[in-house]
């Protein structure tokens, strides 16, 4: 699904809280946009369709995209912590309004930590390197289920098998 098709699905309220957070920030808007679409052209290319699912490609995708959210931040603001809380401010927001399943929102919020931890630790890499990185994690993610309590901290984490 794109992001023009999850934004129409929005209600009133999902989208004026949406609004709300970019309105505060307006300067983040066109970065947060870019990683966004950087985030979205790479895993449909690595993964087709399969990343709008569950699945290892859907933890990729959490993750690259908060280290991209960071990585296009600190671009701006040259702060590290500044980039990560935008980043986390963004991505949580997003799942609480889009009102997945827990389970979903529980993977997606874990690999969404991991790629922020990520640019904390190895802010300098280029696109390629953490692509290449995070293709590495994927292939060592861990499934998880509903029943599931404690995610490996360093792992990405994903529900469904393709």
């Amino acid at each position: 699904m794109t992001i023009w098709a999850r934004i129409q699905k929005l209600s009133i309220g999902q989208l004026w809280k949406l609004s709300l957070l970019f309105l505060s920030r307006p300067r983040l808007i066109g970065p947060t946009l870019r990683a966004t679409r950087k985030t979205m052209d790479i895993c449909d290319r690595l993964y087709g369709k399969a990343h709008h699912k569950s699945t290892k490609g859907n933890a990729f995708r959490h993750a690259l995209w908060n280290y991209l959210i960071c990585h296009e931040h600190y671009k701006i603001a040259e702060n590290k912590q500044k980039a990560v809380v935008w980043a986390k401010k963004v991505t949580t927001l997003y799942e609480k309004v889009t009102q997945n399943a827990i389970i979903d929102e529980k993977m997606d919020l874990h690999n969404n930590e991991i790629g922020r931890r990520e640019f904390h630790s190895n802010i300098l890499l280029k696109q390629e390197e953490i692509v290449s990185f995070f293709s590495e994690k994927t292939q060592k993610a861990v499934k998880i289920t509903p029943e599931s309590r404690n995610y490996p901290k360093n792992e990405l984490v994903y529900i469904v098998e393709l």
